[in-house]
């Protein structure tokens, strides 16, 4: 497995003993109500296998978006572990994210996984010009001949259908779709084995939408890395994944095929997830 998370939980708050036992969705609620802590992630198990496409549904507050941050250590855990296999340069298969220190934990990002953002200025550095944001991911994965960079901005460029003239330009001179595009090719600029999207489409119109859609599907064919994919909007979920999973008050309620979970959902909070967009 690429991907492994052992009994991950996030607690915001000062915590108790009895935080994960008295919340969760058997519960029915993701506030502990000894200590009033938010457990925003509860003693969640999942695996991810290379080049699938995984989802992850649930409504605001279910945890979703505080796991894919988990994942990207822009938190740490309060508990559990995130261990990422990959060939790295000093010789290890796999790593345990949440031990990694800052120094590490950034060569993974630059070389082996990358995130994609609902809001393009936390993917985009709007100081520098479209093709400057490109070129800093190569760099920060290892190239450092300019005319080599130069090369595959353009090449990202072209894949993500800006024209090669424009890539001097500033991203606010660029529409929102294109800015998402931009932070796509960035993202993907150092061929990176892990890509995560964080409500990727939120915001944009619907035809802008189903175009950046289309293009991630055609990205994922072409470089054949994993991704995971949080959405509310299950319309995203069905085009772009494999697997499902659906969360509510942090806890992993629904897991399986997408096709399965959209067409045949078997635990109620699914089912009206997937009845209010009929």
């Amino acid at each position: 497995m690429m991907l492994e998370i052992e009994d991950v939980s996030k607690v915001y708050g000062t915590g108790c003993s009895d935080c994960l036992e008295l919340t969760g969705n058997r519960h029915g609620r993701a506030i502990c109500p000894r200590c009033r802590s938010v457990v925003a992630v509860n003693r969640v198990n999942l695996q991810v296998g290379a080049n699938l496409v995984l989802g992850v549904v649930g409504e605001s507050g279910s945890g979703k978006s505080t796991l894919l941050k988990l994942i990207y250590r822009e938190l740490k855990t309060s508990a559990g572990s995130i261990y990422f296999q990959a060939d790295f340069p000093d010789g290890r298969k796999r790593l345990n994210l949440m031990e990694l220190a800052y120094r590490e934990l950034s060569i993974i990002r630059n070389t082996h996984m990358s995130m994609i953002y609902q809001d393009v200025r936390r993917g985009l550095n709007f100081l520098f010009s479209a093709g400057g944001n490109i070129a800093e991911k190569i760099i920060a994965a290892g190239e450092r001949k300019y005319d080599a960079v130069r090369e595959q901005v353009l090449q990202f460029s072209e894949k993500i259908d800006i024209p090669t003239e424009r890539v001097d330009e500033y991203p606010e001179t660029f529409s929102g779709g294109q800015q998402q595009r931009i932070q796509i090719a960035k993202a993907l600029a150092s061929s990176p084995r892990l890509l995560l999207l964080d409500e990727p489409t939120t915001g944009l119109d619907v035809s802008v939408q189903a175009r950046i859609l289309d293009l991630v599907k055609v990205l994922h064919r072409e470089m054949g890395f994993t991704m995971i994919v949080v959405s509310h909007d299950l319309g995203v979920i069905k085009h772009l994944t494999d697997l499902t999973v659906v969360m509510k008050n942090g806890s992993i309620v629904e897991q399986g095929l997408t096709d399965q979970i959209l067409e045949d959902p078997q635990h109620a909070y699914t089912q009206l997830l997937v009845s209010s967009i009929l």
